[in-house]
């Protein structure tokens, strides 16, 4: 049986933080589907189709990764793509108890897919697309917090 993990989130934008999670989480599973949660209460910054082009441009190279956006349940998701694993990055202490609670209901729900946590990598802790957000809104240089393909975008679209 293939090991499929889905690793959601709303990736506006993508971070070091967000693919320090993924290149470590890669030798644990067959494939890894980055889901962009599309959530009708928020409004991104970044479109999804920007989204989905950027993850697919930093993992052009990688064959395991997919790229997808859903709407609804992440366990429902997690059905419709046949994934067993949902991987959340863990910045903070804070973090794993929002997390785990999150976890505790998707097992009740869905008690087939196991939710896997992965601490970020200490350089990456404080990266949270929010405060990336903020510098980007404000005129802030973020490509220190960005991979190169998302920095140059944003840099680009810059007046």
């Amino acid at each position: 049986m293939q090991r499929i993990c889905l690793f959601p989130g709303t990736f506006d934008p993508v971070t070091l933080g967000h693919t320090d999670i993924i290149d470590r989480a890669l030798p644990l599973f067959d494939e890894l589907i980055i889901g962009i949660g599309i959530n009708a209460t928020k409004v991104p910054m970044f479109s999804v189709e920007q989204r989905v082009e950027w993850i697919q441009e930093i993992y052009r190279h990688e064959p395991k990764i997919r790229v997808a956006s859903y709407e609804g349940l992440t366990v429902n998701f997690c059905k419709a793509v046949n994934a067993r694993f949902i991987l959340r990055g863990i910045r903070y202490v804070s973090d794993f108890e929002y997390e785990k609670a999150i976890a505790d209901i998707n097992r009740k729900m869905e008690h087939e897919v196991e939710t896997i946590f992965l601490t970020c990598s200490p350089e990456y802790s404080t990266i949270a697309s929010t405060l990336v957000r903020d510098v980007i809104r404000h005129g802030g240089d973020a490509a220190q917090f960005l991979p190169e393909p998302v920095a140059k975008a944003i840099q680009n679209k810059k007046p």
